[in-house]
């Protein structure tokens, strides 16, 4: 496994049609690093390049190469990549072989297995804010609809959840009536996201509201969360079990 430290990143450059008895040079060094352990590796394709022989390889619309460029990747320890070079030689076979110093900061951890257990009722209850925001269905925020990008934003920004609804019949601030129906298509309809957490985080989260919504209206009021949930429960494979969460609102 790797750790934490000084290290070394390899690359290893290859043409795509490269290999030998039908099987490609790429496919045959993942499965060597693969089964010696290598902690992790990544064949990336070029889509334009020239190597050795100065023949210049593209791939378009109108011409598909079998040679272009591929660079497989991975970061192991020093003594790691001693032990694997004569073999990754032998598979390169022309390819070029590039190895640098670098250092792993944060190594990467397997994820953990996951089981479902059966839940009890949990209850949950207390009081909370509801935010509500009315736009229009052809808003933009920076050249995206406004409220995909607020139900983005909110997620960055941890609020526990949000729902967006669509209108079929209304009008706003201009008196303009929107339907929706069969024969009457809008591409204006009123868009409303509602929203439920603490008063403390939408409370945190309207300056950015604000800066986003141009035209709208955003309205808040109290609420008290009677909720129950009842579904499977997910705990790690040492059998720790997770506490009670609640349900995205």
């Amino acid at each position: 496994m790797l750790h934490a430290g000084k290290a070394v990143k390899v690359s290893i450059y290859l043409s795509e049609g490269s290999g030998r008895h039908g099987v490609s040079s790429y496919s045959r060094i993942l499965d060597f690093l693969f089964f010696r352990g290598v902690s992790g590796a990544t064949v990336l394709k070029g889509v334009a390049g020239f190597g050795a022989d100065h023949h210049l390889h593209s791939a378009d619309l109108l011409q598909i190469s079998d040679h272009l460029p591929l660079k497989i990747e991975f970061i192991e320890s020093r003594e790691k990549v001693n032990e694997l070079l004569g073999k990754l030689e032998e598979l390169a076979g022309s390819g070029l072989i590039e190895i640098q110093e670098t250092t792993v900061a944060k190594p990467a951890q397997p994820s953990k297995v996951k089981k479902l257990v059966p839940a009890e009722h949990v209850k949950i209850e207390g009081k909370a804010q509801s935010m509500r925001i009315y736009v229009g269905e052809s808003d933009r925020w920076k050249e995206r609809p406004l409220h995909q990008a607020l139900v983005e934003a909110m997620r960055a920004n941890d609020i526990a959840g949000v729902t967006v609804y669509r209108g079929i019949l209304g009008y706003g601030a201009h008196r303009r009536m929107h339907r929706d129906s069969p024969l009457h298509l809008s591409h204006d309809s009123s868009i409303m996201l509602s929203a439920i957490d603490t008063e403390e985080k939408l409370r945190a989260f309207l300056p950015i509201v604000e800066q986003m919504v141009q035209e709208g209206l955003v309205v808040m009021s109290d609420v008290e969360i009677i909720k129950y949930a009842h579904r499977p429960l997910e705990i790690e494979d040492h059998d720790e079990p997770v506490k009670h969460s609640e349900e995205r609102a």
